[in-house]
């Protein structure tokens, strides 16, 4: 019988790779906590308003990519395409913003969108997504792509490049719109199929595009960041100057955009030039209309969401694999001894110490080679006699030496010796 496949794009997490992610969440969820950010859970699946009403019924991942469906009551439901609108839809429907206090939330976990697999690009994939609303001011902009610039050096990432852009409000981007309009119908069909229907439905997307021939043509068009309106202006050259005094680096790209309606203002990407043509690790924005358009008050909004699978690709070049270890490994020799061995891994284990047996009674060098493949750094070892003498053998394998230690008192020595382990 032929064994079932995961489904194209949705990719397991082995586990050579889990301690990867488990690194990069806790060091995220440590990062964002010192930042006063608490972590909020949504459902993966969400009703298909949700994302016509926030995405915008004209992009790409409304019209193409998303798992919609029906469920068995007709309601139309989707698997979550991104966690923005999530966080919104949580925050208005449980009114989050009578807290008198600005809220700071992130969150950990699985998106979902029908879109062609291609390295660093899956139908699951997995982001952290940190939100902050009720706050308008240029401060917090910064502050935010300051805290993602010491994640990624928390996290060991160095050479990205942090690039901003502003967008703009509604009103100033209109009057840009007809112009890129304009610009866009003067080139005829010099671009593809994408980009003309781009051009009617949402022209600032075909800055997204991919075509070589389409970027080319893009360099010379009209650039948003010079028909924005005074106070958008000031908003961004406040941002830049904050910027500058904590010390990040950035670069202005006026030729960023976010491929979701509801971005405004200041908007920004992390770049790196080592994973080929994905070379967005994460980027964001601010987003002030969206929570009034989903229902909520007109409440202030920035976020960002980093691509997890694009970061762990990038934190594992040129690194081996990280391999998990048991600190101890209990060797015995026959059916007492075993007994007791179970016993003891299980005492270890209770107070906090990893530990790993062999449960079907072995040979001692078949048990040995097991705990050498294992990585275990300590190997205890016994049998009928040293169980009778109240013995039992360290066996160091770093330094290859061998000490007898007393059974009655050997948890609080296997403690004493973990802890001098860690401090070496």
């Amino acid at each position: 019988m032929e064994s079932i496949q995961a489904v194209r794009g949705m990719n397991d997490i082995l586990p050579d790779e889990a301690g990867w992610w488990r690194s990069v969440e806790d060091t995220a969820r440590d990062v964002f906590e010192t930042f006063g950010y608490r972590e909020i859970r949504t459902p993966v699946a969400e009703k298909l308003e949700l994302f016509a009403r926030s995405i915008g019924e004209s992009t790409d991942i409304v019209e193409k990519e998303m798992y919609a469906f029906q469920d068995r009551n007709g309601e139309w439901l989707a698997l979550r395409p991104e966690a923005t609108a999530s966080i919104v839809r949580s925050y208005v429907q449980h009114s989050l913003h009578t807290d008198s206090a600005p809220q700071k939330l992130y969150e950990i976990g699985p998106m979902f969108r029908h879109e062609r697999p291609q390295k660093g690009r899956y139908r699951q994939f997995h982001q952290i997504d940190a939100e902050v609303f009720g706050i308008e001011g240029p401060m917090i902009d910064a502050e935010m792509m300051h805290m993602l610039s010491l994640l990624m050096d928390r996290i060991g990432i160095s050479g990205l490049i942090l690039n901003i852009n502003t967008l703009g409000c509604p009103e100033c981007r209109q009057t840009y719109r007809d112009i890129l309009k304009d610009f866009l119908t003067a080139k005829g069909d010099q671009f593809c199929p994408d980009c003309l229907r781009r051009r009617e439905t949402n022209p600032l997307r075909v800055f997204d595009c991919k075509v070589e021939g389409c970027r080319a043509l893009l360099e010379s068009a009209p650039l948003l960041i010079d028909y924005i309106c005074k106070d958008c202006r000031a908003h961004f050259d406040a941002v830049k100057d904050y910027l500058e005094k904590l010390g990040t680096r950035y670069e202005v790209n006026p030729r960023i955009v976010r491929g979701l309606d509801y971005y405004m203002r200041t908007t920004f990407e992390l770049i790196t030039d080592r994973l080929g043509a994905q070379n967005a690790i994460g980027g964001g924005g601010r987003y002030n209309g969206l929570v009034r358009d989903l229902g909520g008050p007109d409440v202030p909004a920035i976020g960002f969401a980093i691509g997890m699978e694009r970061l762990i690709m990038l934190l594992q070049q040129g690194q081996p694999k990280k391999a998990h270890a048991p600190r101890f490994f209990i060797a015995s020799l026959g059916d007492a001894p075993r007994v007791s061995a179970f016993l003891l891994v299980e005492q270890l284990r209770g107070r906090g110490l990893e530990a790993e047996m062999d449960y079907e009674g072995r040979s001692l060098k078949s048990q040995m080679r097991r705990a050498d493949k294992s990585g275990a750094r300590y190997v205890l070892i016994f049998g009928e006699d040293e169980l009778m003498r109240r013995q039992i053998r360290l066996r160091d394998m770093l330094t290859k030496t061998q000490s007898l230690l007393p059974l009655d008192d050997l948890i609080e020595s296997m403690l004493r010796i973990d802890s001098e382990t860690i401090e070496r």
